[in-house]
């Protein structure tokens, strides 16, 4: 029911997904250390074989298999950071160990997946990582969650490639959640990972785009990410400001999610 469609969704689809797979066969064979593919429609809830959630095809899922099944990858990993739970991406990786899925998303929003015990099955047991936070978390808990578990995580498992499912829709002004992330707290997040990705995996690392429904963040969002990759720091601004007071940014919620996860 969330999925309408035109005479023209499919060829939007494919190239959606076309996109993100070129981006990742640039990055993999040294074209470029890292990319971004701007794309839609998103993918990160589309299931093998359902449409689902603004998604047709999971373009981030699909760039992260044809990076093990053509360029001979061992080790993928994928960072969420969409306010919705990627169920997609999880289903899609849930049996195995060559994708870590990480994800940041808020409780009880749809999808209503991606509970902190759903941590894969089979050899995918622990490869599938879920950081649920509550409504009202902002810059202070994601940066924490980085901080107390996505980092070590993945120097942990030491991926050859850094996938980020690129959703903007934890920002306070966000329609769709309720979430108070900043553009500056995005700004950040990116940083992070681009130092990551250059301390585990040669700086590759490509970001896909998901959600985002407040198009003037999402606009100012994108160009701070872009500037960023393209080592111009100073570029990035935040003229939407920070989010009203929120004292649930606290982020001692994440105590529990480390004490069930081991960190």
């Amino acid at each position: 029911a969330d999925n309408y469609i035109c005479r023209h969704s499919g060829a939007a689809a494919y190239t959606a997904v076309g996109a993100a797979i070129a981006c990742v066969e640039a990055v993999v064979l040294g074209e470029v250390t890292c990319a971004l593919a701007l794309v839609r429609p998103p993918g990160h809830h589309a299931l093998r074989r359902r449409p689902y959630g603004f998604c047709f095809l999971n373009n981030i899922a699909c760039a992260a298999e044809y990076a093990l099944r053509r360029l001979n990858l061992n080790r993928v990993g994928i960072v969420d950071i969409d306010a919705h739970h990627g169920n997609g991406t999880q289903a899609q990786f849930y049996g195995t160990d060559a994708v870590l899925y990480i994800s940041t998303h808020q409780v009880g929003l749809f999808p209503g997946t991606g509970a902190v015990t759903e941590r894969g099955e089979g050899v995918g047991t622990g490869y599938t990582v879920n950081i649920p936070v509550p409504a009202g978390s902002g810059d202070a808990v994601l940066q924490a969650a980085f901080g107390r578990i996505i980092v070590p995580a993945l120097e942990h498992y030491r991926p050859e490639l850094i996938l980020v499912s690129a959703g903007y829709d934890a920002h306070w002004r966000d329609p769709l959640s309720a979430l108070t992330a900043t553009l500056r707290g995005f700004d950040s997040l990116h940083e992070a990972l681009v130092e990551l990705a250059s301390s585990l995996c040669a700086g590759r690392l490509v970001f896909v785009l998901e959600g985002g429904y407040d198009t003037d963040v999402l606009r100012h969002a994108i160009c701070n990410l872009v500037w960023l990759l393209l080592g111009q720091r100073e570029r990035c601004a935040d003229p939407v400001g920070s989010a009203p007071r929120s004292g649930a940014d606290d982020p001692s919620c994440l105590d529990l999610i480390c004490r069930e996860l081991g960190f």
